[in-house]
């Protein structure tokens, strides 16, 4: 159960030095128990204190590493229920199967579709994170040899190796513990061994139990003799997982349940691609750290990753590209000068509008703090005057040799204000960037 003030404040110097900032030592433990400070603030609280506060607030989800190197990944560490509270911290990581009991040549195959699903969006560069292999053989030896194979030719992409038993993990581990693998499942029937060999190659392991209260009972024994876990419910049926799911976050997060601190794997089950998918993005959506699926085409895959990407933004805080000056194809100094401002969407919309108008041309993102054309002009930040200044900085006055500005037609109401201001021409252009090619043509074109 989470501390009350009053257990905070027992636990401080109680002498009202306010070196924290608050008046009080007691203003500081209620501030502390509602998590509006931080216990680092008072400089004179004991180390006995210090530990027992810290065990108190350690966070109610443990953050588990998986991978190695600059591209790993961090699982759990979460802190709300919904995203509009605060935000979600660390994405689900998205894995996909291989069975040890497929082909070289499918193999193969297989693990070239899983390299190939990223793409950029938005200007982010988004992808599938692991390969699970799976030891349906129950060889040890097959499972190893499997193992090596995927792990020589996967490019960025973490391991997860999924199997019950210990003699197959033990086999496989030497070869791909370096790359810090997330391994399981643990079971009640094998987890002393399973823990054992997590322990020996520093390795998050998968708990794996039968329900939520037997998963309950299963996490209790193993993370007294171990604490970098996933949980498996071992629960397949998609409405119970998503039950299990939200049960467990509630549980971690609101009674501080420390079983149930760890995060959370769920595996799909449907055999229709597009099922799968919506059951894939339903884990997504629902707590699951790790959502482990078999599809492995575009069409399929690539949807769900656009899903994540946008379930794990801040939605206080709008995707945004760098406030810059951008050149689009073989410019020159007669090249057409976009205004538009640095929200991602507005941005890539207008980039993709003037390609395709097959006009090169420059695009000016105003620092409009991520905000859209009509949002930032509402709240001041495309005016006039903050587009004359970005001009003036950003250096388009030294590569053409005219002096045009296109704005977007929305905020054709600041066009005389800012041709005043900035010196240059203002044209005002379509509203929707969509309407770029025809209006590059109607201007710009040789032809015309």
């Amino acid at each position: 159960m989470a501390l009350t003030g009053l257990d905070i404040f027992k636990q401080l110097p109680k002498t009202n030095c306010k070196d924290c900032g608050m008046s009080t030592c007691l203003a500081f433990a209620m501030a502390l128990a509602r998590g509006s400070t931080e216990l680092d603030l008072c400089p004179h609280v004991s180390e006995t204190a210090k530990e027992f506060l810290g065990i108190a607030f350690a966070p109610p989800i443990r953050s588990v590493i998986v991978g190695a190197g600059p591209t790993q990944i961090t699982l759990g560490g979460e802190t709300v229920l919904f995203r509009h509270d605060k935000t979600f911290i660390n994405q689900t990581a998205i894995v996909i199967t291989v069975s040890d009991t497929m082909s070289p040549a499918e193999l193969d195959e297989k693990i070239r579709n899983i390299n190939d699903l990223n793409m950029n969006r938005m200007g982010l560069r988004i992808g599938v994170d692991a390969i699970a292999i799976t030891n349906c053989s129950q060889n040890p030896e097959i499972f190893k040899t499997v193992v090596d194979r995927v792990a020589a030719q996967a490019k960025n992409l973490h391991l997860v190796l999924l199997t019950e038993k210990p003699a197959a993990l033990e086999a496989a581990l030497p070869g791909s513990a370096a790359q810090r693998p997330l391994v399981g499942s643990a079971t009640a029937d094998n987890w002393q061994e399973m823990v054992a060999l997590a322990k020996r190659y520093a390795v998050p392991l998968i708990v794996k139990g039968n329900g939520v209260n037997d998963t309950a009972a299963l996490i209790e024994k193993v993370a007294n003799e171990y604490k970098e876990l996933v949980i498996d419910t071992g629960i397949r049926n998609t409405a119970e997982v998503i039950v299990a799911l939200t049960k467990i976050r509630r549980l971690a997060l609101k009674k501080k349940f420390r079983p149930f601190g760890f995060p959370t794997i769920a595996f799909t089950t449907a055999e229709d691609p597009n099922e799968e998918i919506v059951q894939a993005g339903v884990f997504v959506a629902k707590y699951a750290s790790v959502v482990v699926l078999k599809a492995d085409e575009k069409p399929y895959v690539l949807p769900l990753l656009t899903c994540r990407m946008n379930i794990y933004t801040d939605p206080e805080k709008p995707i945004a590209v760098e406030a810059n000056l951008y050149e689009i194809g073989a410019v020159t100094p007669e090249s057409p000068v976009y205004v538009c401002t640095n929200f991602s969407l507005t941005y890539y919309a207008v980039e993709g509008e003037v390609i395709a108008s097959k006009i090169p041309g420059y695009i000016i993102a105003v620092d409009t703090e991520g905000t859209s054309v009509l949002t930032a002009w509402a709240s001041g930040r495309f005016d006039a005057q903050t587009i004359t200044e970005f001009v003036q900085k950003c250096g388009i006055a030294e590569k053409v040799n005219h002096r045009s500005l296109v704005i977007p037609g929305y905020v054709a109401v600041i066009s005389g204000k800012l041709q005043e201001k900035s010196g240059w021409k203002v044209i005002v252009g379509p509203q929707e960037a969509i309407g770029i090619p025809a209006f590059a043509k109607a201007y710009y074109s040789k032809e015309a």
